[in-house]
């Protein structure tokens, strides 16, 4: 008996410290799975599948009763998901956030059963994995990768006086100062308060991820013919 509670007390050991490595991970980044969050989710799945295979041996009557010592395991995989699609949210300005949290908690869980099941090796090489592919992996391909991955988007919402070749030479200044226009959105609002003609402008730029959105906003409001701006990182 005290052999097979040391080996539990090690997976469940084990399952704490994968799950709160995933959980550092998210803390340092502000993102909604975090350290307790990920220890729950890791130690709870290591110890379901704990259950799942230790009620399989016990209870199973050979011939008579048979069980699958994997089965709680299945339903932790299925059942996860409720707490993935809860981290997944869309923005007003259609952008999806949150993808790569869901899929942390669902990696969380998976360490958790893989701990449970008595895969030390494979857990942990599955661990350092999913940590180089989160944080190693995208700093490298953005240094030696295409151009576009060191990239960001940024949402511009213009009113610029209306004329019939402004909204053209304007676009055209903006290109000047190294502003790439990825997709743009015109729309007339006729006449302002101060009986002026105007036009709304939305545009989504790239620029490259080391510049700042507010030396965007000045270079781009230093622009004559713009009223207003309103900027948004994507």
């Amino acid at each position: 008996m005290f052999i097979v509670n040391s080996i539990v007390l090690i997976k469940l050991a084990v399952s704490v410290v994968l799950g709160m490595v995933i959980g550092l991970e998210r803390e340092l980044r502000k993102k909604p799975l975090g350290l307790k969050t990920s220890l729950v989710i890791c130690v709870s799945s290591c110890l379901l599948t704990i259950v799942s295979i230790e009620s399989a041996d016990r209870f199973a009557v050979p011939g008579v009763h048979v069980m699958d010592p994997m089965r709680l395991a299945a339903q932790i995989v299925s059942g996860v998901g409720f707490l993935g699609a809860g981290v997944i949210l869309r923005k007003s300005n259609d952008v999806i956030m949150g993808l790569t949290t869901a899929a942390m908690i669902w990696a969380a869980s998976g360490l958790g059963i893989a701990a449970g099941a008595g895969f030390f090796i494979e857990a942990t090489v599955g661990l350092l994995l999913i940590i180089i592919s989160v944080e190693l992996l995208p700093r490298i391909l953005k240094i030696i990768g295409p151009k576009a991955l060191s990239e960001k988007e940024i949402r511009l919402d213009l009113l610029m006086e209306k004329a019939d070749d402004r909204i053209i030479e304007i676009m055209d200044q903006i290109k000047a100062k190294g502003i790439k226009i990825k997709n743009i959105r015109i729309r007339d609002l006729g006449h302002e308060p101060e009986k002026r003609e105007t036009h709304r402008v939305n545009l989504i730029i790239t620029v490259n991820e080391k510049r700042f959105t507010a030396d965007v906003y000045h270079d781009i409001r230093d622009i004559d013919g713009i009223i207003s701006i309103d900027i948004e990182n994507l």
